[in-house]
């Protein structure tokens, strides 16, 4: 049938219609959507280009055979085919990040975390309108915060903790009205908080933790309708916390610790914020009353108001905060000196959930409440001392199996040791210390296997020390010196390899000799048997002690002569060997020990000259007094002059000494000569000499090709590290096999061959038992005649501290953890380090790069410091003027540490008296 005319005309007209909007419209969308999926592309590729490093293959998909929105880390949106999130967290990206970035227009999210990537943040991210999601945290960028970021309307979250970010927080982000959660905590941000980031009404999360940021925090904070998170602990604000603040319902966790913060607490903080769940206000200055009110915040768990001025009692009523973890109060003025000060505690019985209650340094009086023994099974840290607590400990002590940490250290605690502390098989640390505790050692104590740190000095303890102390294998510090204990060293305790930290013996009744197995001590850093009744020779198993730095063995009986024990301990720094009945000649040999810092020999029977090189030139440094015999020396010793020999009696002398003995080595060298003259004949068709030779005591000398053999070509199956300079490879060198760590530079870096020359110059005189050793290095050119500088150090099998910190799946799917005992020997060693860099070198060191990576873990887990490409050499001041002849070069890399609580850690001045040396090392923790 035909279509009339009219119908017809108008069904031409809509089919026309249809093709040129195919034409018009549909084609150039395509057009653009290729065009645009061509421009993400080359985009990413560009961005690829920006990465140097990628050690876990997370780009090795990023190529031409398969579709961009199929590679690693790209998500795509199903109606363009655009990139809309670009997250590559976790997989240590070395590089920087391309400005080409922002092609990606329809991104709406990157996550970068967890690398190591470097340089300034792009401006251009500023384009990205679309951006939802950044996420920088965890690297290395520099510079100042991107503050065109504000053009990036949508953003919710802001995430660039733990870089290098200098300048000031830019005013332009509180322009960003749908941003959620701000985290620029752990930078080196200065400056002040601006006021107007009061406007941000929709933040949740403000955390500015970590920084340099002064002045005062803005009333304006609390116009923020929807914050629950105030962090910006550890920095340098001064002022009062806004009282607004206080009155913000909604707040969920306030954190200013560790500032300059001054005031009160509201007495109604627990009603105003009833949804609070941590207040953290430790290391202020705040004053007042504990806030009796705090109890009504029932879903509290982390109450910390630990160094301030707080006083007066505390809440008894804290036993309603069900979900109480954590309750910090030491360092304040609590408690009224009365007996019922630590009623709290017993309310603290209802808290199921807590596992750390500190309350010492404060004024708390009374008896420790029977009822401690009834707090959670989940306690993990326990700590009452000092205060003016007396009465005993708690016979049921023993309940909390799950306890790590218990120190009732400088109290005025009576009775016994209850025999039931023997059952804490968790505890790790104990400290009893400075008390008037009797009886005897409890034997139980030997089932605390676990136990890292024991600290029974300055009590009245009696009887025997417990042959069932060498028991616990892993105590790194014993110490139960000042009390009455009696009977002989037992040969188990003695025989501990695993202390390292400290024994300490003294001023004790202890009688006998000191057992042969003192030469299983090999990591041991301090001896002290001083002040007892010890008597005999000292064993020459001593001399296998060799990273002893502190020896004190004065106030006995022991005899004999010096040297046959004493000449293996290099690394001494402080030897207290008087008041016993040593005799015979000073030896010659501690003139050269270049650590050595105090030595006292006073009261013995010592004769002949005494030295006057080395630390023999230092009258202040040295004690010789007593010893009628001696001669010689520097003249503010004040000693005799020695006798000179007659003319006569100097040529009987000279035949005896000098003549005979020359004639006699004439006559033994010619026989030797002959014997080896027939030896090497008779063997010479068995065997040949051997064409290299090796001196005890000199660097390894290696080449590229004896490096290049033994990383199997510098294969990336033996790439353990990388670092701002270069690469680190596991190598076996040589036909013994040794296990090395090489340390390979990249030399088109801009800086790394000045590393090289600094680590070396860093290295060549310094030792230490908590500091890397280096082998040797390699300056050469390869086999592409490109220059080659390389460092061989010794190989640490527990590879970095940052592998431990962040641990991952390995191979056998099983997860690396640090105790806390663990940690705590680490922090040890590298204050160790430190001390000795800062106070004991020739010319002063600063490491300048402190991190996780720089700290390497041996078979053991003893820690070594290493990395000392950007270590600065201090000048030393002499006079009024500084010695122009160190050098100060490179200024290092800047981060956060606390380096007055590493001074604290194992220091002792070399001079102290022998009370305080029985103390010291409970200070350690």
């Amino acid at each position: 049938m035909e279509l009339p005319g009219t119908s017809l005309s108008v069904f031409c007209l809509f089919i026309l219609s249809a093709y040129l909007f195919f034409f018009i419209n549909v084609l150039p969308l395509e057009s653009a959507s290729l065009l645009g999926n061509e421009t993400d592309r080359i985009a990413l590729l560009t961005f690829k280009d920006g990465i140097s490093r990628d050690p876990l293959g997370a780009l090795t998909s990023w190529n031409h055979t398969l579709h961009f929105c199929q590679w690693e880390g790209v998500t795509c949106g199903r109606r363009h085919q655009r990139v809309t999130v670009l997250d590559l967290s976790g997989n240590k990206l070395g590089g920087s990040i391309s400005p080409a970035i922002s092609n990606l227009t329809f991104l709406k999210e990157i996550n970068l975390q967890e690398n190591n990537l470097k340089g300034q943040i792009p401006q251009e991210i500023g384009r990205l309108f679309r951006l939802r999601y950044l996420n920088l945290s965890n690297n290395f960028f520099e510079g100042e915060i991107v503050a065109n970021l504000t053009s990036c309307t949508h953003l919710q979250l802001i995430d660039l903790e733990y870089n290098k970010l200098t300048g000031k927080i830019p005013v332009e982000l509180s322009t960003l009205s749908k941003l959620l959660r701000l985290n620029l905590g752990a930078n080196d941000l200065t400056g002040t908080i601006p006021p107007s980031l009061g406007n941000l009404s929709s933040l949740i999360n403000f955390y500015l933790v970590q920084n340099h940021l002064k002045g005062s925090i803005p009333d304006e904070i609390a116009r923020m309708e929807s914050l629950k998170s105030f962090q910006v602990s550890v920095n340098e604000l001064s002022g009062t916390v806004p009282p607004s603040l206080y009155n913000h319902s909604s707040i969920v966790i306030i954190a200013v610790a560790e500032n300059q913060l001054y005031g009160s607490i509201p007495p109604d903080i627990g009603l105003s914020l009833p949804n609070l769940i941590g207040l953290l206000l430790a290391a202020n200055q705040f004053t007042g009353r504990f806030p009796m009110s705090i109890s009504n915040a029932s879903r509290l768990e982390k109450l910390e108001l630990a160094q301030n001025y707080f006083h007066g009692p505390v809440s008894e009523n804290l036993g309603s905060l069900k979900n109480l973890v954590k309750l910090s109060l030491w360092g304040n003025h609590l408690g009224t000196g009365k007996y019922d000060d630590l009623g709290f505690i017993s309310s603290l019985t209802n808290c199921s959930h807590l596992n750390t209650l500190i309350v010492h340094n404060n004024n708390f009086g009374g008896i420790i409440p029977s009822s401690i023994v009834n707090l959670s099974t989940d306690m993990r840290w326990i700590t009452l001392g000092p205060n003016q607590i007396f009465g005993s400990i708690p016979s049921q002590i023993g309940n909390f199996f799950n306890l790590q940490f218990l120190s009732i250290y400088g109290t005025f605690l009576t009775g016994i040791i209850p025999t039931s502390i023997g059952k804490l098989q968790s505890l790790q640390a104990l400290d009893l210390s400075v008390n008037s505790l009797s009886g005897q050692i409890p034997s139980s104590i030997g089932n605390l296997t676990g136990l890292n740190y024991l600290f029974l000095q300055e009590n009245h303890l009696q009887g025997i020390i417990p042959s069932t102390l060498g028991n616990c294998q892993s105590i790194l510090i014993l110490s139960i010196a000042q009390n009455n204990l009696h009977g002989t060293i037992p040969r188990q305790v003695i025989n501990i390899s695993s202390l390292s930290s400290g024994l300490n013996l003294s001023q004790n009744f202890l009688t006998g000799s000191l057992p042969l197995e003192v030469g299983s001590l090999k990591n041991l850093g301090l001896l002290d048997i001083s002040w007892n009744k010890l008597s005999g020779k000292i064993p020459s198993t001593l001399a296998n002690c060799r990273s002893l730095v502190e020896l004190y063995i004065e106030g006995n009986s022991f005899q004999g002569t010096i040297h046959p024990f004493l000449n293996a301990l290099t690394a001494i720094e402080v030897l207290d060997l008087s008041s016993n009945n040593f005799s015979g000649n000073i030896p010659k040999y501690l003139e050269g020990f270049q650590f050595l810092q105090y030595i006292n020999l006073s009261f013995n029977t010592l004769e002949g000259e005494v030295p006057n090189q080395g630390i023999f030139s230092n009258a202040s440094a040295i004690s010789v007094i007593g010893n009628h015999n001696l001669c010689g020396g520097i003249p503010e010793l004040k000693l005799p002059a020695c006798p000179i020999l007659s003319n006569e009696k100097r040529g009987k002398s000279f035949v005896s000494r000098v003549i005979i003995p020359i004639i006699s080595s004439v006559l033994c060298l010619v026989c030797l000569l002959c014997v080896i003259a027939a030896l090497c004949w008779t063997r010479k068709s068995r065997r040949k000499p051997s064409s290299t030779s090796s001196k005890e005591g000199q660097y390894l000398q290696v080449s590229y090709l004896n490096l290049f053999k033994a990383t199997d070509g510098f294969s990336s199956a033996n790439l353990i590290g990388v670092g701002s300079y270069g690469s680190v490879y596991k190598g076996i060198l040589g036909r013994d096999e040794n296990v090395i760590a090489v340390k390979v530079l990249n030399l088109q870096l801009r800086g790394a061959s000045k590393s090289f020359m600094d680590e070396c110059e860093a290295l060549r005189n310094i030792r230490h038992r908590n500091l890397i050793k280096i082998l040797t290095s390699c300056s050469s050119i390869d086999f592409e005649g490109d220059d080659f500088k390389a460092l061989v150090f010794e190989f640490m099998p527990n590879g970095s501290l940052e592998k431990w910190l962040h641990p991952k799946v390995d191979g056998n799917h099983q997860l690396r953890s640090l105790n806390f005992s663990k940690r705590l020997n680490i922090t040890i060693d590298i204050a160790s380090a430190l001390e000795y860099l800062h106070h004991h070198c020739d010319i002063p060191i600063t490491h300048c790069d402190i991190k996780p990576s720089n700290i390497l873990l041996d078979e053991d887990m003893n820690a070594r410091l290493g990395d000392f490409g950007l270590a600065r050499f201090l000048p030393r001041i002499i006079g009024n003027s500084e010695d122009r002849s160190s050098k100060i070069r490179l200024k290092g890399t800047i981060g956060y540490i606390a380096p007055d609580k590493l001074e604290e850690i194992s220091r002792v001045p070399p001079h102290c008296s022998a009370s305080t040396r029985a103390t010291y090392t409970r200070n350690e923790i």
